[in-house]
């Protein structure tokens, strides 16, 4: 899946594009700011708007010299335009919720990478740090499966393949202290969807 265009990904051509400008705005917008903002000419979007305002998707507002569109947001269709948009945010989510049934639990799930910083596009993996309990060892049979599981759940939820970076607790925090650009960028971008969070995971191996 391309998260960094998921409408265009699934709407194509300059379809795509002015649905996918017009789920990011709330305000309504002339023809010529809209197809300015979706890349593609004013007789383009004039051709394809007609029939979005026929679907009621579009709202066509005359407010003189000029027409002005916005994403009708109570369209059942415009709510699907709505949640591919917001995909990214979703997959996150539903990344964590999966993680739920990982035994032993792991002690944080992170997700860094192109993911993370929201650039992850149709071929991009899911760069995700697993930190499992320091009592479990990486060959544990059911840890190793249950993890398995997971990343196949997760490749269905998204389309993107998974690479996982896998420590223990007492690793994982060493690694962040250090000047590792890998780890520096988890630092920085690593989005925790399950577990304790990296300063708060740093705390208890401190304590």
């Amino acid at each position: 899946m391309d998260f960094k265009r998921p409408v265009e990904a699934v709407v194509g051509g300059v379809q795509g594009r002015l649905l996918a400008v017009l789920a990011e705005v709330t305000a309504p917008l002339t023809l010529r700011t809209l197809a300015r903002l979706a890349d593609v000419s004013p007789a383009q979007a004039s051709r394809v708007l007609p029939r979005l305002v026929e679907l009621g998707l579009v709202e066509r507002r005359e407010v003189p010299p000029a027409s002005q569109l916005l994403l009708v947001r109570e369209n059942v269709a415009a709510q699907l335009v709505l949640a591919l948009a917001d995909a990214r945010t979703t997959v996150l989510q539903r990344m964590g919720e999966a993680a739920a049934d990982i035994r032993p639990a792991p002690r944080a799930i992170v997700v860094f990478g192109s993911f993370a910083r929201g650039e992850a596009d149709d071929e991009s993996d899911i760069d995700v740090l697993v930190v499992r309990p320091d009592d479990i060892d990486e060959d544990d049979q059911r840890w190793s499966e249950s993890l398995e599981a997971w990343r196949r759940q997760v490749r269905a939820i998204a389309g993107n393949g998974v690479e996982m970076l896998e420590a223990t607790a007492a690793e994982a925090v060493a690694k962040l202290r250090g000047r590792s650009e890998l780890w520096r960028d988890i630092r920085r971008d690593g989005i925790v969807v399950h577990g304790a969070g990296l300063h708060e995971l740093t705390e208890k191996i401190d304590a």
